[in-house]
């Protein structure tokens, strides 16, 4: 690249890099995505089938994405008013960094805040469109740590806040009470509920927006099998959400994306409901054998995956289970209390048994 054209480019792509996924050559069992495991039921692919052969390939899909907003509603209790839909919540959390970008008065920059360690594409996209992360550690029990989040919003009076929970990494929903802490600090903030991982979990928050004026809850289907349509939605003020949809790109979302969501919800949306409750069995057997595993450590899981205190430095233990064909995602790179975690991701039981095999041998 030239130097007329590098001195272009934002200043903060110096500090990211592009995510590329791990490809290591040998590995057979991939339990570091969060991706679901195949669904077992014909019935799910099979709307997905049916419908894109509906789908006319000459035309632009349906800019309002008006069916799958139905169906949303019709499965949530959404409003379809209410609902931003996006390319995976990805593409919504850019929008919110492109439209909640007014810097406070006293501010240079606005500010995003979130706990961590948490999903890393808000303080990415934040930093991508020119906005200041601002992140605050959890407690040692990885829930808020409500005094020091408190603190840090009334300090940077953030634009937005982003809470996932379940949390991603550390698996477990965040308490409520915390939560309700939080927004109340936060009355001035568009505070972001992720429910990613909410399918795997004990209930939504969503009906929180009636009382919480400023939330928004954020979903998707890449995590209960259907990773490949990438579709995510936002729930929020339907004022905002008009506002925030002036900088969507026209037909964002595909028209086989938009159809086969819309169709799966209407038609085999019990099946997938089942395929949910076959990995939350397979995350409670997975969890207690590994905790039965001598200096292991589970934290428990409300996601389709577990988080792993290993007796040994984390990132020997992630090579030790390569060695065995077998791919965990681990964070010891970070260091401080990272360096001894993992992510597993709830797999096949077959995939689920590699695993565990391969981990006991893995330990002290």
């Amino acid at each position: 690249m030239n130097d007329e054209l590098a001195a272009l480019l934002r200043p903060e792509l110096a500090d990211l890099s592009s995510y590329v996924p791990v490809d290591a050559p040998g590995i057979d069992v991939h339990l570091d995505a969060n991706e679901a495991p195949p669904h077992t039921s014909p019935a799910i692919r099979d709307a997905v089938r049916r419908a894109i052969e509906r789908v006319a390939l000459e035309r632009y899909p349906d800019a309002r994405a008006t069916r799958l907003r139905a169906q949303i509603a019709a499965r949530t209790g959404a409003k379809p008013e209410d609902l931003l839909i996006g390319t995976g919540s990805d593409e919504v959390i850019a929008l919110l960094a492109t439209t909640l970008a007014r810097p406070r008065p006293e501010r240079p920059q606005a500010v995003v805040l979130t706990p961590v360690p948490t999903f890393v594409m808000y303080r990415v996209t934040a930093r991508a469109h020119g906005l200041m992360p601002v992140e605050v550690p959890l407690d040692q029990e990885w829930d808020l740590d409500v005094a020091m989040m408190t603190r840090a919003i009334a300090m940077m009076r953030p634009n937005v806040v982003y809470i996932a929970s379940p949390n991603n990494p550390t698996g477990n929903a965040m308490s409520r009470e915390r939560l309700a802490r939080i927004l109340e600090a936060a009355s001035e903030t568009f505070v972001v509920i992720d429910e990613a991982y909410v399918d795997y979990a004990s209930g939504s928050l969503r009906n929180w927006r009636d009382t919480y004026k400023n939330l928004g809850i954020l979903r998707t289907v890449s995590k209960i099998g259907l990773a490949a349509l990438r579709v995510g939605w936002l729930e929020a003020d339907g004022a905002l959400v008009r506002e925030i949809d002036k900088a969507r790109q026209p037909f964002n979302v595909s028209a086989t994306s938009l159809e086969a969501v819309a169709t799966v919800l209407e038609d085999a949306w019990d099946e997938v409901g089942a395929h949910v409750a076959s990995v939350v069995r397979e995350r409670t057997r997975v969890a207690a054998a590994i905790g039965e595993m001598a200096g292991f450590e589970v934290t428990p899981s409300d996601a389709n995956f577990v988080w792993v205190k290993t007796p040994r430095p984390a990132g020997d233990v992630v090579e030790a289970l390569k060695a065995r064909g077998v791919l965990v995602r681990s964070f010891h790179s970070l260091g401080g209390r990272l360096a001894n975690q993992l992510r597993i991701t709830i797999g096949t039981p077959q995939e689920n048994s590699r695993l565990l095999e391969a981990l006991s041998s893995c330990g002290a």
